[in-house]
């Protein structure tokens, strides 16, 4: 299948705004949002996703909790939750078929600007580290180079190869910042 033909069997997506505080100290990103996330407007929506299972351990409550009581709860907390894409191209869900040329970064700048306790930044998954570095990093790094940056497992159905409580164990990294003594 030609470019042009595998083009428009695609079709441009949207990414949320941000869930935060202004006081938030950890931010979390995804690549883009999944199908069922897009389709319900909420994320990690997808059922097999454990994000959710993750946070609702991190911070004592239940994952099944409405959404709203729990991204206030996460924000709550001192986290924010948003993706590193505002828009792609991408068929299906998955993060290997985003097309790359499509792609168009959030403001950063704008955003870490606007949320000054921001210290750490912790990507869902591989592709959400990977796109952070190719488009966002090198018009941060001077003005935010305070900020402390970690990869963590993916908590995406598709990432079968490391158990949800495996995931969890590695996680803890971002419950362990905000007690930090080298954080504000």
């Amino acid at each position: 299948m030609s470019r042009v033909s595998a083009a428009r069997h695609m079709s441009t997506i949207y990414s949320f705004s941000a869930i935060c505080k202004k006081d938030a100290r950890v931010l979390i990103l995804g690549s883009m949002p999944g199908k069922e996330s897009l389709r319900q407007n909420r994320y990690y929506a997808h059922p097999r996703n454990s994000f959710w299972f993750i946070a609702g351990n991190l911070f004592g409550f239940d994952p099944a909790l409405d959404y709203q009581e729990r991204t206030g709860l996460l924000a709550g907390n001192g986290i924010a939750l948003w993706d590193v894409l505002k828009a792609c191209d991408r068929k299906g869900s998955l993060d290997s078929a985003i097309d790359g040329p499509s792609v168009v970064a959030n403001n950063f700048n704008d955003f870490y600007a606007s949320h000054p306790a921001i210290e750490f930044i912790f990507f869902n998954g591989a592709r959400a580290e990977q796109e952070y570095m190719k488009h966002v990093h090198s018009g941060v790094a001077d003005t935010f180079g305070h900020l402390q940056y970690k990869r963590l497992p993916s908590t995406s159905p598709a990432h079968a190869a490391m158990s949800r409580d495996d995931k969890l164990s590695i996680w803890q990294a971002v419950k362990d910042c905000l007690h930090s003594p080298l954080s504000r």
